[in-house]
């Protein structure tokens, strides 16, 4: 909300100076309570889906609410950027109810919260790590709401003054029920009902009493409050505003014999002047193209036209090893480009194009090995399936594109390393998006249990959420062709294979299971659009 906590003062008069709680609005006081009753409602023993898009919803509108006049929040497009994917994320929720859906509407909404906090924020990993803070620091601001009332010359006339508001209309209600009562005999029984049935419902609530109930109420309570109360939180943007967007020429103050050396120094480099450092970075670009010219000769050749694995090929050493170690090298390069052009390298002009052209090559050069990088894990996909890490790698050479030309902006702008953080922490947020709007578990179980493989992981697939048993079902006949099917779980110590009929026995067994559990684990707080068109779909089987 939009409230702001004034600070508290160190020292006062008084002792009720010193602990003066955060002012709350009135409709704060409303809305803290009610979350936490809905938090409790919604999430008490059940599972996620609907209920986190329902409390997500909840938040999103009471901070809207509260900044609806607080110009300098909506100014910020990284704010709506994060009220955009709040909403995408959770909609994702509801219809997917996948990992990376809940990950992406939970980390927006955070992302959301720091962003109200501070709006001048531009990086997404200070304005999530704002969020939290601010979040840490508003709970201890609401404490002295719990302690009891001291006593003083003042309470006495409290006491009356609240006792008229609340007493008196409740006593002028009591009289006008038992005027009703005794004239009217319909009003008669239908009021007894309803004592009767909250007498039911008291008598049924206390039993299911427990301290761990509490506990979680309590706990929808702190993250409502941490959520709707902002408690300015300023130092991830005090940090920030140090940062520019672009390189700044720095003289070196250092006078010999009053004259001012007509170099510039970076600091960093210790002795070295700006030449040697110059000659330096030269060398390295030059010696390195040449070298990642020729890995990408051979890659070009090997990989790129007509790949065969030889029989007794080791593809999982081909693909895990050299990929990683591939990725490696391709931060390494990133981070020796972002070294030499940290500073005044970028402003010495007579070798400046030179060692623009040998970076950019290098750069160049790096998008090659990506390719070649994801050709890798292409071959990998086409010859053993589809996997979450392989959907993974991808995710992160598209990042490490972005990156790469991210850099090419460093080298021919003369862009900081802030401004390079800043855009690729916005293609991570955006990555992030785009796979909570994935389906991905149902395109693996597709793709893996297509009739071009005679190797079948199933316990792979056995484990996948229960949206995928549908398609397990469907596509039952592909393990008749397979030669070899698996059913131990991944990460297991020793691989456990199965005749097809055995597998389908186990495809039979999870889905009997699921159905059998399903109406009495899964209530509509947990509802998803996936999951329940599983159901139906297997159901009707």
């Amino acid at each position: 909300m939009a409230t702001l906590v004034a600070p508290i003062p160190a020292s006062g008069p008084t002792d009720a100076v010193r602990r003066a709680p955060a002012p709350l609005t009135a409709l704060q006081k409303l809305l803290i309570p009610a979350g936490a009753v809905l938090f409790d409602i919604l999430f008490w023993n059940q599972e996620t889906g609907l209920n986190l898009a329902l409390y997500t919803a909840f938040v999103l509108v009471a901070t809207l609410a509260g900044q609806a006049r607080q110009a300098v929040v909506w100014r910020s497009g990284y704010f709506r950027l994060m009220v955009a994917g709040t909403v995408v994320s959770a909609g994702c929720v509801v219809w997917y109810g996948s990992g990376a859906a809940r990950l992406a509407c939970l980390a927006s909404l955070v992302m959301l919260i720091g962003y109200v906090n501070q709006p001048h924020l531009k990086l997404v990993a200070y304005a999530l790590l704002t969020g939290l803070g601010g979040a840490l620091r508003a709970v201890p601001a609401l404490l002295p709401y719990l302690r009891l009332p001291q006593g003083g010359a003042g309470r006495w006339p409290r006491a009356r003054f609240y006792g008229r508001l609340l007493v008196l209309p409740l006593v002028v209600l009591i009289v006008f029920h038992i005027l009703f009562v005794l004239a009217n005999p319909r009003y008669e029984a239908l009021s007894s009902a309803v004592f009767r049935q909250l007498g039911e419902w008291l008598a049924a609530l206390w039993p299911a009493f427990s301290v761990v109930h509490v506990l979680f109420f309590l706990l929808g309570l702190l993250l409502t409050a941490a959520a709707l109360v902002v408690v300015p939180f300023h130092f991830f943007q005090d940090q920030e505003s140090r940062f520019g967007e672009f390189v700044r020429r720095q003289r070196d103050r250092v006078a010999s014999f009053g004259v001012r050396r007509p170099d510039f120094r970076v600091r960093a480099t210790g002795p070295l002047d700006l030449r040697k450092e110059y000659l330096a970075a030269l060398a390295v670009f030059g010696l390195v193209n040449a070298l990642l010219l020729l890995v990408n000769f051979i890659d070009v050749r090997w990989i790129w036209l007509g790949f065969t694995p030889e029989p007794g090929f080791d593809l999982t050493q081909f693909v895990h090893e050299g990929t990683y170690v591939l990725i490696l090298s391709i931060l390494v390069a990133m981070g020796i480009v972002l070294w030499f052009f940290r500073r005044n390298l970028n402003f010495y002009q007579p070798g400046l194009p030179a060692l623009r052209w040998g970076a950019t090559v290098w750069v160049l050069q790096n998008l090659v090995l990506t390719v070649s990088v994801g050709l890798r894990n292409y071959y990998y996909i086409l010859h053993t399936g589809l996997a979450y890490k392989r959907i993974g790698v991808y995710g992160f050479l598209l990042l490490t594109v972005f990156g790469l030309l991210t850099v090419l902006l460093k080298i021919w702008q003369r862009r900081s390393a802030y401004s390079l953080v800043r855009l690729n922490g916005l293609a991570a947020y955006g990555l992030l998006l785009l796979l909570a709007l994935g389906n991905w578990e149902i395109w693996i179980a597709r793709y893996n249990l297509s009739p071009r493989f005679r190797t079948v992981d199933l316990g792979f697939l056995l484990e996948m959420p229960e949206r995928v048993l549908p398609e397990l079902a469907a596509r039952q006949s592909v393990l008749d062709g397979a030669t070899r099917i698996i059913i131990s779980p991944p990460g297991s110590y020793y691989e456990t294979t199965a005749t097809p009929a055995q597998a389908k026995a186990a495809i039979h067994n999870r889905i009997t299971a699921w159905q059998r559990n399903y109406p009495e684990y899964h209530h509509w707080q947990s509802w998803t659009q996936a999951e329940s068109s599983a159901y139906e779909a297997l159901r009707g089987r």
